[in-house]
């Protein structure tokens, strides 16, 4: 089976400063998010990488290319593996969020919450699964593969290849420049590693 290494793309000021993101254009890294994916490299510069996809997502493409460019690589941009469409939801506060009723409903009973204008969480947990395997079934035993995308799709693809229900799929933590990692084919699945995020890129804030 390859090993599918799903990461996380690195900080933005979105992320730092609370504020949903979801599909908006030109959301680039931060400083400390560049230093994120500097690290990351590092860390995986002697990993058998022999592919790396991105979410087309600016933060995420930028996340990939230090990673790419450590293996003589191209970044294959996927547009299956891109952020959830949050709709209406995109660009605000989580703050103000967290206020509305429908925020429990993403927590509690995700399988019921389509956004509004926007995605249903189901129908993204599929995608994102269909393209996973989709990659995986192009290589080979012991091939190494990342896919660089964000936090609900790894989260979703780990819940569903754990076998846990759509509705506790929140009980996950997936970090920023963070590493999870699963052996996958069209028969079985392995999880390896889950949010790892060695200190080595814990880049202390300024």
């Amino acid at each position: 089976m390859p090993m599918i290494l799903l990461v996380r793309h690195a900080e933005n000021d979105y992320t730092r400063k609370g504020h949903l993101a979801g599909r908006l254009p030109a959301v680039h890294l931060n400083q400390r998010g560049r230093e994120q994916a500097q690290a990351l490299a590092q860390v995986l510069k002697k990993a058998p990488i022999k592919a790396i996809y991105s979410s087309p997502l600016e933060r995420a493409l930028e996340t990939a290319q230090p990673l790419a460019q450590t293996h003589q690589l191209e970044v294959r941009i996927h547009p299956g593996l891109v952020e959830l469409d949050y709709g209406e939801w995109q660009g605000k506060s989580l703050k103000g969020l967290r206020r509305l009723k429908s925020w429990k409903i993403v927590q509690s009973m995700p399988s019921l919450m389509q956004f509004p204008k926007g995605e249903m969480i189901l129908e993204a947990q599929y995608r994102i699964t269909q393209t996973l395997h989709e990659i995986a079934n192009q290589y080979a035993d012991g091939d190494w593969v990342v896919c660089v995308t964000h936090a609900d799709p790894i989260k979703l693809a780990i819940a569903h290849f754990l076998g846990m229900p759509l509705d506790t799929y929140q009980r996950l933590n997936v970090g920023l420049a963070s590493i999870n990692a699963l052996f996958l084919d069209h028969q079985s699945v392995r999880l390896v590693a889950l949010n790892y995020s060695p200190t080595l890129w814990d880049v202390p804030e300024k």
